[in-house]
């Protein structure tokens, strides 16, 4: 049984999720989160770009496919406004009042998808960036990758639906973005912890919550989760997992970007 929340001294943490096409984050956000709140954590889960009234609309336009005129540089600057408002409005008061933020996709995922994607200026984007964060950064980014291919995350990301304009962009444009989030991996190693999740839900569950294990210490204890507490997440597939946050539908749909 989840433990009432109570107010905390306890420093809020950000924590970012980030991959290519088809990684399934979500699910492994939730998942977290459920595990956060039954130690009496605040948990706050958010997308990008969303989680704000005003983000979900920038969302909307960003991934429709009749916007297929959008510039790269009209792309990034409305990804960059949907994260200001984001940072501003949501995360920063969290983090204030204690929170763990759980963020399905952040700044990495636009050096990824604007730089590297799209051939924009990455110094520039960091720029922007830094400047829509007002100096906040992620205490640790959760990689995940399907251990494939980009058409392998491609198929995984569209088989229940049609394909959003980002998931459309090609396949030598999603070649890139996967290369480019394993490069800042490797430039960033305390922050950005790697999670291949190529086998059964529990093994990545696993995985994911050993790689950020040393935010909060309870998890290293010797009876930590109960007998069970991974694996029901593969015959569940995450259906009885808690919708949380802000903004709950968002974890109804697909992830940020």
């Amino acid at each position: 049984m989840a433990q009432p929340l109570q107010p905390t001294n306890e420093a809020g943490v950000l924590i970012t999720f980030e991959g290519g096409e088809g990684a399934g984050k979500t699910t492994h956000i939730r998942f977290l989160a459920e595990a956060l709140q039954g130690r009496g954590r605040e948990v706050l889960c958010l997308r990008e770009p969303g989680g704000t009234a005003i983000g979900e609309q920038v969302r909307a336009v960003l991934l429709s496919t009749d916007n297929d005129e959008m510039a790269p540089e009209a792309e990034l600057l409305l990804y960059e406004a949907a994260r200001a408002q984001l940072v501003g409005q949501v995360i920063a008061p969290a983090l204030a009042r204690g929170c763990v933020v759980l963020c399905d996709r952040f700044t990495d995922s636009t050096l990824a998808y604007q730089g590297a994607g799209r051939g924009l200026d990455e110094s520039f984007i960091e720029r922007a960036s830094a400047f829509a964060c007002q100096g906040l950064a992620p205490d640790r980014t959760v990689l995940l990758s399907t251990g494939g291919t980009a058409t392998d995350g491609l198929m995984r990301a569209t088989h229940r639906g049609a394909a959003d304009r980002l998931e459309e962009a090609g396949l030598e444009f999603h070649m890139r973005v996967n290369d480019a989030f394993q490069r800042m991996a490797a430039a960033h190693p305390q922050r950005i912890r790697c999670v291949v999740s190529d086998k059964r839900k529990s093994v990545t569950a696993r995985a994911v919550f050993r790689a950020v294990a040393d935010l909060f210490p309870w998890m290293n204890e010797p009876d930590a989760f109960p007998e069970g507490f991974f694996e029901r997440l593969d015959v569940s597939r995450g259906a009885s997992l808690p919708k949380l946050g802000a903004r709950a539908a968002d974890f109804d749909q697909a992830g940020g970007r």
